[in-house]
């Protein structure tokens, strides 16, 4: 799978003449491991709190039960979170391809997201502003730290090997969702008291635990991952001052660099529209399964033990796929995937009235099949940039994924609005739409034969 010593794919040469001569550590089997771990690690935000647990919870309790915007309040909690992050991405990137210093910034924004993650447990009945804060600061930070993590993609692979390293990152972390979600079940355990009431102070604590576990899982990345990066000329000894200064300064001229590789541009742009239905997916497929099939807190676990083992398989499968079929294709066979996947849902009612199947059966069977196209599109995307992102701006080009993936996560809010205005079943022809869209903007683009050149260059 791994030969024993990898070295970096190119970085090592090309930041070399960039700045101050470096020989790159050789990557071993346990770092790349570690990295992945951080997979792991996050999988625990966003599988408690974004999708099967607490945003359920947010809609169902916190939000008055009187109130007809439930899920354009959670929606504008994660357009407020995503806004921060796609603000703060290209930003953040290019100050750490500035100092070299993307290990340190990854743990700043890791302790960041476990910590908010934890006050969460303060969050009562009622409390919207305080619950809305703390998502936008523990969801923020949570994707700024997942560009960091992937800026680290580069450094450990071989432009051969990257998909499949990637495959096994996305592949593990639905491993981490899964043990996440368990942990949070045992302390959760029944949801209701005897006069059928949830009980609050259970899922308080549950957040205090998945903080825990984000955080505590993601120590291997943090110690024993390698930071190979180092700082550019003059900027040794810059300070956090000067480094946010050059950063803004830097920041005007990332589209300039983006744009100068046309392929990798345009990728960004197609994976921003059909982000938006996936991002559109994991943020309310809870709260759809919960308030339109009547699922228990039983069921969501059932459904996503489902999801995130078909996921893991689906991310390292395509990743094997990928070396097979090469990136565009790969990507293009996820659109396809999750287009069938997504009218399946939307046609469950009348399918479960033809065929006599219960609604909650049918969704299970369509969550095994769709659900291996979320780690595989991630997956197959984040390689896609980083076999056509220009070594010597690898943070800065991540950053950049990082802030159309989050212009994506702003488009697929536009569910959760059209949710409350046309109804969920509606809503669901959005996301269809963004798959098909970005499908078509996909399509045209020499993505395998630009990466091909990058593996064989003259």
């Amino acid at each position: 799978m791994f030969n024993k010593n990898i070295h970096s794919s190119g970085n090592s040469t090309e930041a070399a003449t960039a700045d101050a001569p470096t020989q790159s550590a050789p990557v071993k089997k346990g770092e790349i491991f570690s990295w992945a771990m951080f997979d792991f690690a996050n999988s625990s935000y966003t599988t408690v709190v974004i999708t099967a647990v607490f945003s359920a919870f947010f809609v169902e309790n916190i939000v008055p039960k009187e109130s007809t915007a439930r899920d354009s309040y959670w929606t504008f909690a994660m357009s407020a979170s995503t806004l921060v992050a796609l603000i703060l991405s290209p930003l953040a990137g290019a100050i750490c391809d500035l100092s070299g210093r993307k290990k340190l910034y990854l743990a700043y924004t890791t302790v960041i997201c476990a910590l908010a993650t934890g006050m969460l447990s303060f969050v009562g009945q009622g409390d919207i502003a305080l619950a809305i804060a703390l998502i936008t600061v523990s969801n923020a930070a949570f994707m700024l730290s997942e560009t960091f993590c992937g800026s680290f993609l580069p450094d450990l692979s071989t432009r051969e090997n990257m998909g499949l390293i990637s495959g096994i990152g996305w592949g593990l972390g639905y491993f981490g969702g899964l043990a996440s979600l368990a942990l949070v079940m045992a302390v959760i355990g029944d949801t209701k008291n005897a006069d059928g009431a949830v009980i609050v102070s259970r899922h308080q604590t549950a957040m205090i635990v998945t903080g825990a576990f984000f955080l505590i899982a993601a120590l291997p990345t943090l110690l024993f991952v390698k930071n190979r990066s180092r700082p550019k000329a003059g900027y040794e000894n810059a300070s956090t001052l000067d480094l946010l200064k050059a950063g803004v300064s830097r920041f005007r001229q990332t589209f300039q660099t983006a744009k100068q590789h046309k392929t990798l541009f345009r990728f960004l742009l197609a994976f921003m529209v059909y982000m938006a239905g996936l991002d559109a997916v994991v943020k309310f497929v809870g709260i759809y399964a919960r308030s339109e099939l009547k699922f228990e807190l039983s069921d969501i676990t059932k459904m996503f033990l489902i999801l995130q083992l078909s996921a893991a398989a689906g991310a390292v499968g395509f990743g094997f796929l990928e070396s097979k079929l090469g990136a565009k294709k790969t990507v293009m066979a996820t659109l396809v995937w999750w287009i069938i996947g997504i009218l399946a849902i939307y046609f469950i009612q009348p399918a479960a009235s033809l065929t006599g199947y219960d609604p909650k059966t049918l969704f299970f069977g369509i969550s095994l099949i769709a659900g291996s196209g979320i780690g595989a599109t991630q997956s197959s995307s984040r390689a896609v940039v980083g076999l056509l992102a220009p070594a010597s701006h690898s943070a800065e080009i991540f950053g950049f994924w990082g802030f159309f993936s989050r212009l994506g996560a702003l488009l697929g809010a536009l569910f959760g609005i059209l949710s409350d205005a046309a109804g969920r079943q509606n809503a669901l022809l959005l996301i269809v739409a963004f798959f098909v869209v970005g499908g078509i903007m996909l399509s045209p683009l020499k993505i395998d034969e630009e990466t091909q050149a990058n593996r064989n260059p003259s």
